[in-house]
């Protein structure tokens, strides 16, 4: 055998071993969708503690329209129920600018970056990616939604009775399951209506916070209305905690907490298996055209 050759041999079986050894393995299935999310929150979570001072801003901005509502029903004399229901409604008024902002425009985002093209390429899961960005987000989402909860507790004197931890749970679950299948469905449209993702996310944030009651019961629009708004996850989940966690809070609700639980329940598939599809269509048109990748100034 020439000296070539078995150089050539033994820089192969050198190679054979390094694609064996635990570091080299290709991950795939569900390996590779929780190292995708996991790759994506990383680096949000590094920024989030590099800037604190977009994590104060984030904190105590939003605690001054909780408390200019408070000060309005205690100027008009409404029940003190009112006052649980905008304090817990601006603790979860987080979790949808996390998906309104870091998930549902991120696409458009990234477009205009000039990173939506790798995203394409890579082998991974759109909606890992996707949900990686939001679960980044959720450090400041839980820190903002944690201060409004004390500032009620504390300086309102809110007080909250569970009736059932275990339905309190699934509800806070179901929502939020519904709510991020929700915004990668919004990725999808925000994307594929182009320049015109950073003005309906605008848009549809003030008649969001009106058609979800995020400070008043849903119960006091009208029943279709109600209805209407009910496909938002947030509109139901919070209802439905309000009767969890207040002693008179079923007095207020629009529907029985089972119900409003077996509705979220069908939201979340649909939601899921919708933005699944949404996603995969649009692979397929950025693969086959290029129009979706492409940023057009």
């Amino acid at each position: 055998m020439k000296p070539s050759n078995a150089k050539f041999i033994s820089r192969e079986s050198e190679i054979n071993l390094a694609v064996q050894k635990k570091y080299s393995r290709k991950d795939t299935g569900w390996r590779l969708f929780l190292k995708t999310i996991i790759a994506r929150a990383y680096p949000r979570i590094v920024g989030q503690q590099r800037e604190i001072s977009w994590m104060v801003f984030d904190v105590i901005m939003p605690m001054l329209m909780v408390i200019s509502y408070v000060l309005v029903y205690r100027a008009l004399n409404a029940p003190e129920e009112y006052i649980g229901f905008v304090v817990m409604g601006g603790a979860m008024t987080a979790f949808w600018m996390n998906i309104l902002w870091s998930m549902s425009s991120q696409l458009y985002w990234e477009k205009e970056q000039g990173n939506l093209a790798l995203y394409i390429m890579a082998p991974n899961s759109m909606m890992a990616i996707l949900l990686g960005m939001a679960l980044g987000g959720m450090l400041a989402t839980a820190m903002r939604a944690l201060a409004v909860t004390l500032l009620g507790i504390f300086l309102f004197g809110v007080t909250y009775t569970v009736s059932s931890y275990l339905q309190l749970f699934l509800v806070f679950l179901l929502a939020m399951a519904a709510l991020y299948g929700m915004g990668m469905m919004m990725a999808s449209a925000f994307l594929l209506f182009g320049r015109e993702a950073w003005h309906m996310a605008n848009l549809a944030q003030e008649p969001i916070f009106l058609a979800s009651g995020f400070y008043f019961p849903i119960k006091s629009l009208p029943f279709w209305v109600a209805a209407g708004a009910s496909v938002i996850p947030l509109t139901l989940g919070m209802d439905a905690m309000w009767q969890l966690v207040f002693p008179t809070g079923f007095q207020f609700g629009f529907l029985s907490v089972q119900l409003e639980i077996l509705i979220l329940a069908i939201l979340s598939v649909v939601f899921i298996v919708t933005a699944k599809i949404l996603l995969a269509h649009i692979e397929k048109l950025a693969v086959r055209e290029g129009r979706i990748t492409e940023s057009r100034r």
